[in-house]
């Protein structure tokens, strides 16, 4: 396959990914990124640019002439609440902000699409590239569909990619079935009576159910990948009482995320540890609240678009990885493939690349054309 990005196309997309790079803006404030991105977009002559999609989102439309599928590409604008330790001149401006999982490089893959697009009009179809605003939280995909102006769209197909770290550049993984599991995060308040700390008796103090919920919930994990009934149960934070010592603690707080292969099961799990903690605080004659928070569905790739990945990679002679098991991440693009036909598959971003969400990780910019030349791959073999 004849290779689409030049050195001299590859220093303007970094140039470009580095200026992202440099102003970060967290989930549902992307909007000088995403005025970045239109000013790109502008540059390749869209059929269409539709903005304000699911807040700070942006499609470009381009179309060909003659009648055929619609496929669209997804790249997320977001960046997260981390402190970046790397000291490049394209560090980020802001402090506690920057681009730890690599979206800044997602967004220049597509950039560097709708340049191709460009130089080499679609014939026939339709093809939509989506930079998605609040992806980190798992609020933009939901927000985006349920916009009156991507009702319009209606694709036929979707994919998108992820870049992932300790696999050599350029290596596509893909997987049938669910690619990243269904994930969510709970919040759970206790709420008993204060007393003094010389007294407990005549309080309700909440330190023994905290505990009790603690091990009942972290005991309903299986951290078997391969089984049926895998589920990551991860405690994130608790809190109990303050810092004055003449008082009995009447307040306590637990939070967690939990995430299984299948959007069944936890729905399943969510029942199952509802009740548990509905017993346990009746048990210790506490108030209680929970609240399901920041959810992610499973990706669910279909088989007919992960055949179309595994083709595109192998006419580029692409390393391919089949997984077997789902990455235990969660990925709001989860939320497109239950509604569409379509497939998320992975970009091998170096084995020495650091880790995503940590603070001193950079996405690689020698992966941005194998991104590029496997989107424009796929959009050919759809339209064979």
């Amino acid at each position: 396959m004849e290779k689409i990005v030049t050195i001299e196309e590859l220093n303007y997309l970094t140039n470009f990914r580095k200026k992202l790079h440099q102003s970060p803006e967290l989930s549902g404030f992307e909007k000088q990124t995403v005025q970045a991105v239109v000013d790109e977009l502008k540059l390749c002559n869209p059929t269409t640019i539709i903005t304000e999609l699911g807040g700070h989102g942006v499609a470009a439309v381009f179309k060909g002439n003659l009648k055929g599928k619609t496929v669209l590409f997804r790249a997320e604008l977001d960046a997260l609440p981390i402190q970046e330790e790397n000291t490049f001149n394209h560090k980020s401006k802001y402090s506690g902000i920057s681009h730890k999982c690599g979206h800044d490089g997602h967004t220049t893959i597509l950039i560097g699409l709708a340049r191709t697009l460009k130089n080499n009009p679609l014939l026939k179809g339709e093809i939509i590239l989506l930079f998605q605003p609040a992806e980190e939280n798992g609020a933009g995909a939901k927000a985006v569909l349920e916009d009156e102006k991507f009702k319009s769209l209606q694709p036929d197909f979707v994919f998108a990619l992820h870049n992932v770290p300790d696999y050599d550049n350029g290596t596509i993984i893909i997987k049938n079935n669910s690619f990243t599991p269904s994930v969510t995060s709970l919040k759970i308040t206790l709420k008993g009576k204060t007393a003094h700390a010389a007294e407990p008796e005549n309080g309700i103090n909440p330190d023994l159910a905290l505990q009790e919920l603690i091990f009942a919930i972290k005991s309903m994990g299986d951290n078997n990948l391969e089984s049926e009934t895998f589920s990551v149960i991860t405690t994130v934070y608790a809190t109990l009482g303050s810092k004055d010592y003449g008082i009995s603690a009447d307040y306590a707080e637990l939070h967690f995320t939990i995430r299984c292969w299948t959007a069944n099961q936890l729905n399943d799990l969510k029942k199952i540890i509802s009740a548990k903690i509905k017993s346990i605080s009746e048990k210790h004659q506490l108030k209680h609240t929970l609240e399901w928070i920041f959810e992610f569905d499973s990706n669910k790739n279909n088989d007919e678009a992960v055949a179309s990945i595994l083709k595109a990679a192998e006419s580029n002679s692409f390393k391919v990885i089949k997984k077997q098991t789902p990455f235990k991440w969660g990925e709001d693009f989860g939320t497109f493939t239950q509604q569409y036909k379509g497939a998320m598959f992975a970009l091998g971003s170096g084995k020495q690349t650091p880790a995503l969400h940590n603070p001193d990780y950079d996405f690689p910019d020698e992966i941005t054309p194998y991104g590029i030349q496997m989107f424009n791959t796929i959009i050919k073999l759809m339209y064979v």
